[in-house]
């Protein structure tokens, strides 16, 4: 598995480290670059209920072959494609008309 990115949802198990003998959804905030043992790595993210939500905050460190991922970070060029909208009451500017 590659790294996991900002957003992504991942499935933490037994698999990634033996303190997560009871399994947790967590979303991730970041991936830190601090130096570790081959293969580990330091994750910030919210620990999540069974609804999604984000219970507590935590920074875990894991084996990334040990995590699964369940759901995908968003895509970053997704939110480039949103339409300006258009504001209530406010007047259009006129064209300018050219002297004759």
């Amino acid at each position: 598995m590659l790294l996991p990115r900002s957003g992504d949802v991942l499935h933490v198990t037994k698999a990634a480290s033996v303190q997560f003998a009871t399994p947790l959804l967590f979303r991730v905030i970041r991936v830190h670059d601090w130096p570790t043992y081959e293969g580990w790595v330091w994750l910030d993210g919210y620990e999540l209920n069974s609804a999604g939500d984000a219970v507590e905050r935590r920074s875990i460190f894991v084996q990334v072959n040990g995590l699964r991922q369940v759901g995908k970070a968003p895509d970053p060029r997704a939110r480039n494609g949103r339409q300006p909208t258009t504001r209530p009451n406010v007047v259009p500017a006129r064209p300018v008309r050219a002297p004759r």
